[in-house]
């Protein structure tokens, strides 16, 4: 008993230590190289922004490219600022890429910019302090359809685009999508996909995440479960058709939490250790494990 409440108090405070270096990381982590051009949209400049973790922080040595969400149509990288904060604090680099929106190109426009930001970074592996074999990519709702779709679909060539480094690989070694629009199961999936009107059945299949299941990389999930912008099944089911490829997924539903409810700073925080904790077992330190209870003498269930 002693020993046990022993372990329990080291647990305890070994976790309130890395929340609160976590917590005052995070407030340093604002800092970025703002507006690097990354590649070519059509004629113009594409952008991003590069967020570096603070003075005294681990380095993962990985880089995490992430895209805004906003229907297709809204939105930009500058508002991911804030919740990149707890990533940087946890050691990772973080780029927040722009892409061309519905209103000024259409699909595959969109993850033709997305390719170009993942090109960037493993080019620019050497300067950004990361391994090259280490790059995933993240997305909010719209942004999280671009995440998943990048995920399946690397080095795909008729959806790299020209935008520039050709001949460098978009492969990624994971998948983060926050209440992400997968597809048909969201009822505004057609209006606001920037599909040119009158694109054929098979052209809104191809446009969609789940065809490519198979190639996905591990992929993590998160859905509020209040969220009636984008409903949670549609996460439920595409973590269903991972788990049925065999890839290593996870989702984290929150009750009475509504659409983008990582905007608020402790969501943030909670999910970026919860990525954390997902990167590590799948990319940084892969392992598995046996069953709950198998070999400790305990006779419990194994875990799923």
């Amino acid at each position: 008993m002693a020993l046990s409440r022993r372990l329990f108090l080291e647990t305890v405070g070994a976790s309130l230590a890395l929340s609160e270096l976590t917590s005052s990381a995070a407030q340093d982590a604002g800092q970025a190289d703002k507006d690097v051009v990354f590649g070519k949209g059509g004629d113009s400049d594409l952008h991003l922004d590069i967020y570096r973790p603070p003075a005294g922080a681990p380095s993962k040595r990985m880089a995490i490219v992430h895209f805004h969400g906003g229907g297709f149509a809204a939105g930009n990288k500058n508002g991911l600022a804030d919740r990149l904060k707890p990533f940087t604090a946890l050691g990772y680099v973080n780029i927040a890429a722009q892409y061309r929106l519905s209103g000024v190109a259409k699909w595959p426009a969109q993850i033709e910019d997305v390719k170009a930001a993942i090109r960037w970074t493993r080019a620019s592996a050497s300067s950004l302090g990361i391994d090259p074999r280490r790059i995933a990519v993240a997305g909010y709702s719209a942004g999280g359809h671009l995440a998943l779709f990048a995920a399946g679909t690397q080095n795909r060539p008729e959806f790299e685009g020209k935008g520039g480094h050709a001949g460098v690989g978009t492969e990624v070694a994971a998948c983060i999508a926050y209440y992400a629009v997968t597809g048909p199961a969201w009822e505004g999936f057609r209006r606001a996909f920037p599909l040119p009107e009158g694109s054929s059945d098979e052209a809104w299949r191809l446009a969609t995440p789940g065809t490519y299941i198979k190639d996905f990389p591990p992929t993590v999930l998160h859905h509020g479960l209040a969220d009636t912008t984008v409903p949670p099944d549609s996460s439920a089911e595409f973590l269903a058709l991972l788990r049925g490829a065999s890839v290593p997924a996870e989702l984290h539903t929150f009750a009475g939490v509504p659409h983008e409810f990582v905007q608020h700073p402790e969501f943030a925080e909670a999910t970026a250790r919860l990525n954390d904790f997902f990167l590590e077992r799948h990319v940084l330190n892969p392992r598995t494990y046996p069953p709950f209870g198998a070999g400790r003498g305990g006779g419990g269930r194994g875990g799923r």
